[in-house]
Protein backbone atom coordinates (compact mmCIF):
# COMPACT_ATOMS: atom_id res chain seq x y z
CA UNK A 1 0.00 0.00 0.00
CA UNK A 2 1.06 3.74 -0.71
CA UNK A 3 1.47 6.47 1.63
CA UNK A 4 -0.91 8.89 1.96
CA UNK A 5 -0.61 11.93 -0.32
CA UNK A 6 -0.65 15.33 0.85
CA UNK A 7 -3.90 16.27 -0.24
CA UNK A 8 -5.15 13.13 1.77
CA UNK A 9 -3.40 14.01 4.58
CA UNK A 10 -5.19 17.46 4.47
CA UNK A 11 -8.63 16.02 4.07
CA UNK A 12 -8.46 13.39 6.95
CA UNK A 13 -7.07 16.50 8.78
CA UNK A 14 -9.77 18.49 8.35
CA UNK A 15 -12.21 15.79 8.95
CA UNK A 16 -10.72 15.31 12.74
CA UNK A 17 -10.76 19.28 13.17
CA UNK A 18 -14.21 18.65 12.26
CA UNK A 19 -14.97 16.10 14.54
CA UNK A 20 -12.74 17.75 17.47
CA UNK A 21 -15.28 20.64 16.92
CA UNK A 22 -18.48 18.65 17.00
CA UNK A 23 -17.12 16.43 20.08
CA UNK A 24 -16.51 19.73 22.11
CA UNK A 25 -19.48 20.97 21.39
CA UNK A 26 -21.38 17.84 22.60
CA UNK A 27 -19.30 18.06 25.63
CA UNK A 28 -20.07 21.79 26.81
CA UNK A 29 -24.14 21.33 25.78
CA UNK A 30 -24.06 18.10 27.76
CA UNK A 31 -22.11 19.21 30.60
CA UNK A 32 -25.06 20.09 32.83
CA UNK A 33 -27.34 16.51 31.91
CA UNK A 34 -24.51 14.42 34.33
CA UNK A 35 -24.78 16.85 37.09
CA UNK A 36 -26.59 15.21 40.37
CA UNK A 37 -30.23 14.91 40.49
CA UNK A 38 -31.92 16.07 42.96
CA UNK A 39 -34.17 14.08 45.29
CA UNK A 40 -37.02 16.39 46.11
CA UNK A 41 -39.87 13.75 47.23
CA UNK A 42 -42.15 16.80 46.94
CA UNK A 43 -41.15 17.51 43.37
CA UNK A 44 -40.92 14.29 41.90
CA UNK A 45 -42.21 11.08 42.85
CA UNK A 46 -39.75 7.26 42.96
CA UNK A 47 -40.52 6.70 39.34
CA UNK A 48 -39.39 9.60 38.13
CA UNK A 49 -36.51 10.13 40.37
CA UNK A 50 -35.18 6.43 39.79
CA UNK A 51 -35.61 7.31 35.73
CA UNK A 52 -34.00 10.73 36.05
CA UNK A 53 -30.53 9.14 37.94
CA UNK A 54 -30.80 6.60 35.23
CA UNK A 55 -30.82 9.64 32.44
CA UNK A 56 -27.81 11.06 34.43
CA UNK A 57 -25.69 7.77 34.61
CA UNK A 58 -26.06 7.73 30.59
CA UNK A 59 -25.05 11.22 30.19
CA UNK A 60 -22.20 10.87 31.91
CA UNK A 61 -21.27 7.30 30.37
CA UNK A 62 -21.39 9.07 27.03
CA UNK A 63 -19.37 12.19 27.99
CA UNK A 64 -16.68 9.67 29.18
CA UNK A 65 -16.72 8.08 25.61
CA UNK A 66 -16.81 11.63 24.36
CA UNK A 67 -14.12 12.33 25.82
CA UNK A 68 -11.87 9.76 25.05
CA UNK A 69 -13.07 10.32 21.04
CA UNK A 70 -11.57 14.06 21.51
CA UNK A 71 -8.45 12.72 23.45
CA UNK A 72 -8.21 10.16 20.35
CA UNK A 73 -8.92 13.25 17.94
CA UNK A 74 -6.40 15.27 19.16
CA UNK A 75 -3.79 12.66 19.55
CA UNK A 76 -3.69 12.06 16.11
CA UNK A 77 -3.67 15.94 15.15
CA UNK A 78 -0.37 15.85 16.92
CA UNK A 79 0.88 12.67 14.96
CA UNK A 80 -0.08 14.64 11.68
CA UNK A 81 1.73 17.65 12.83
CA UNK A 82 4.66 15.79 13.57
CA UNK A 83 4.47 14.33 9.36
CA UNK A 84 3.77 10.68 11.02
CA UNK A 85 0.62 10.17 10.25
CA UNK A 86 -1.28 7.07 8.17
CA UNK A 87 1.27 4.33 9.38
CA UNK A 88 0.47 1.18 11.17
CA UNK A 89 1.81 0.59 14.93
CA UNK A 90 2.48 -2.90 14.41
CA UNK A 91 3.63 -3.54 11.05
CA UNK A 92 4.74 0.19 10.13
CA UNK A 93 3.01 -0.38 6.83
CA UNK A 94 1.22 2.81 5.46
CA UNK A 95 -2.85 2.57 6.66
CA UNK A 96 -4.80 2.91 3.28
CA UNK A 97 -6.96 6.17 2.72
CA UNK A 98 -10.03 4.10 2.27
CA UNK A 99 -9.72 3.05 6.12
CA UNK A 100 -8.99 6.58 7.10
CA UNK A 101 -11.97 8.04 6.11
CA UNK A 102 -13.83 6.03 7.58
CA UNK A 103 -12.09 5.60 10.80
CA UNK A 104 -9.33 8.71 10.51
CA UNK A 105 -7.60 7.97 14.28
CA UNK A 106 -7.34 4.02 12.92
CA UNK A 107 -4.01 3.34 14.53
CA UNK A 108 -3.39 -0.49 12.65
CA UNK A 109 -3.39 -1.59 9.33
CA UNK A 110 -6.81 -3.71 8.55
CA UNK A 111 -4.11 -7.21 8.58
CA UNK A 112 -2.88 -5.74 11.97
CA UNK A 113 -6.13 -4.70 13.12
CA UNK A 114 -7.59 -8.59 12.49
CA UNK A 115 -4.69 -10.28 14.03
CA UNK A 116 -5.41 -7.53 17.65
CA UNK A 117 -9.12 -8.76 17.56
CA UNK A 118 -8.44 -12.71 17.75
Amino acid sequence: MEPLKQQEVKQLKQLLQEQKTDLELQLTENEDQSDTVELDQQLMGRVSRIDAIQQQNMAAANRVIQQKQLNNIIRVLKIIAKDDYGYCLECDEPIGFERLKIKPEAEFCITCQAKAEK
